[in-house]
């Protein structure tokens, strides 16, 4: 039986806000003839965006204490100087047609009692500008709003096909460099389809299951950066994972529940068990940028002490309005907040790096985009800056579908050796035998093996153990071209991601923002020089 093929205008890969926010765009101001895929591997909804508690930085006139210069320094400032100016200043200038944008979907972001926008303050931020839904659910708000404008609003819902439970596995990548689609596997059904489509959008989200203790959901597992690496796409940065500090540690539970950085904003501190408030001789105390807190934890733990945040400091009804879904987490473990310290420890979070874009996502290879956590625009530089990155996502996206409305779509459909390579490792003739490897068992020591040697501390022995112990996991015979489940194709994308932050981590010898070398004696701090990785380097050698 031959592979099922289709054709679209425009293949967005990923269902969270960034690609969201681009088919509720793209459907609004471009008239598509073959309509808008919109791939997700599990449903419409379930996204790394969901669970973003922060919120999203709004620089908005009717904030007098704030001002675009005043973001443009806190962004550099936290990204240790590595971020792109312009990429800065563009964002935080869109950062008001953002908003109201949003608004304008029905995104309903807090206000206070006069019925004004309500701005709060997280860690770095020199003034409140800090725009939430729901307290602490702002990306489930967000993403809410977009999901229903995608569903029910027939005017949008009529351009956009839906495949739930569909993961990207490959890209079809021509000899000229043309991105011309891709290819599809449907998890439920097990069948693969090929898809073409003059632009194709990844907009797939992070990375944070390549870790152990992560705040991600079970979806981050760097699925849209694995299909960049394999299609020869330009990756930078990708040493530059944030930790952040303040996830729920319950004893026996590997899960890890986000407290958000708004806690600390509204007086909360923390705390080891011997008393000491070990962030008070921080100059900025506990909202210090999240790579010297995660750290400063970090060292805490490696002493023997456990860390707890203190929020008996903030008044009960306060912390229930503003942290709804953090108050019942902790109560439904017991803790409560306004006697008992909520035990924290840092997880992996967040990837500053990414497939290399311009701020219209804009990749290395032809009609291929990428947007949101996947790509790398240089806005965070070496550590990001709370709440940036909803804004990023937002803003990149109507970037791009402004760069999108100036093309001629033309249909891809061309089948050139290369294209028609790919098609054929995913032909019914290439079918596998049921593996006999635990699949959940590696993925597990892949996730133990990135926690304890590139984590939060790193040094060049750990760093090289790690690609070693990565070179005999990738032995196994799931890196074969086909996998017969999404959980296979899963692991093959998170070893690709491993080897690609390994091989970056390498390469920078010294210290900075989120990325620190235990081993570095170099006081050089290069903070204008961007790892590249070389899709050779972090390739599996099936």
């Amino acid at each position: 039986m031959p592979m099922k093929h289709s054709t679209y205008s425009v293949i967005i890969v990923g269902s969270g806000i960034a690609g969201l926010y681009a088919a509720i765009k793209l459907s609004e101001t471009k008239h598509l003839p073959d309509g808008i895929l919109l791939l997700t591997k599990s449903q419409l909804a379930e996204c790394n965006s969901r669970y973003a508690q922060g919120g999203i930085v709004g620089v908005l006139p009717e904030n007098k204490a704030d001002s675009i210069s005043l973001h443009i320094a806190d962004t550099i400032k936290a990204g240790c100087g590595l971020c792109d100016f312009n990429v800065v200043k563009f964002i935080s200038e869109n950062s008001n047609r953002a908003i109201k944008d949003l608004m304008k979907y029905g995104v309903e972001f807090d206000r206070n009692d006069k019925k004004q926008l309500n701005f709060t303050l997280e860690g770095a931020h020199s003034v409140r500008r800090i725009l939430h839904v729901g307290g602490d659910a702002t990306g489930y708000g967000i993403e809410k709003a977009l999901v229903n404008k995608v569903k029910n609003d027939p005017a949008i819902a009529s351009n956009i096909t839906i495949y739930e439970q569909t993961l990207a596995i490959d890209l079809l990548v021509d000899s000229k460099n043309n991105c011309r689609g891709v290819i599809s596997f449907n998890d439920l059904t097990k069948e693969y389809e090929t898809v073409y489509a003059p632009i194709t959008i990844l907009a797939t989200g992070g990375t944070g299951q390549v870790y152990k203790y992560t705040t991600n959901p079970s979806v981050t597992t760097g699925d849209g950066l694995a299909l960049g690496i394999r299609a020869n796409a330009k990756i930078k940065d990708m040493e530059f994972i944030q930790f952040h500090p303040t996830a729920l540690s319950l004893d026996n539970n590997d899960s890890r529940f986000l407290i958000s950085e708004s806690v600390r904003g509204e007086g909360a501190k923390l705390v080891n068990q011997k008393g000491e408030y070990f962030m008070e001789n921080h100059p900025q105390k506990d909202l210090a940028p999240r790579d010297v807190v995660a750290r400063e934890i970090y060292s805490q733990l490696s002493k023997g002490n456990k860390v707890f945040l203190d929020a008996t400091f903030i008044d009960i009804d306060k912390f229930k309005t503003r942290f709804p879904n953090i108050y019942k987490s902790c109560m439904d473990n017991n803790i409560d907040v306004t006697k008992d310290f909520i035990p924290v420890s840092p997880a992996a979070h967040y990837c500053m790096g990414g497939i290399k874009t311009e701020i219209n996502g804009k990749t290395s290879v032809n009609n291929l985009y990428a947007i949101g956590e996947v790509a790398c625009t240089s806005l965070h530089g070496a550590n990001r800056l709370a709440s940036n990155s909803l804004l990023e996502c937002v803003v990149c996206a109507f970037e791009l579908v402004n760069t999108i409305n100036k093309q001629t779509l033309t249909p891809s459909n061309i089948i050139d050796e290369s294209v028609l390579t790919t098609i054929k490792k995913y032909s019914p003739e290439n079918d596998m035998d049921d593996t006999d490897f635990d699949c959940k068992k590696l993925s597990s020591e892949l996730r133990d093996l990135m926690w304890n040697k590139v984590g939060i501390v790193r040094t060049e022995a750990s760093l090289l153990d790690a690609l070693s112990e990565l070179n005999k996991i990738e032995q196994q015979e799931i890196f074969k071209d086909k996998c017969n489940s999404i959980e296979e194709y899963e692991l093959r994308n998170m070893l690709y991601v491993a080897k690609c932050i390994i091989n970056s981590a390498l390469k920078r010898k010294e210290s900075i923002g989120a990325h620190y070398r235990a081993d570095s004696e170099t006081k050089d701090i290069k903070h204008d020089m961007h790892t590249e990785d070389k899709s050779d380097e972090s390739k599996i050698t099936a």
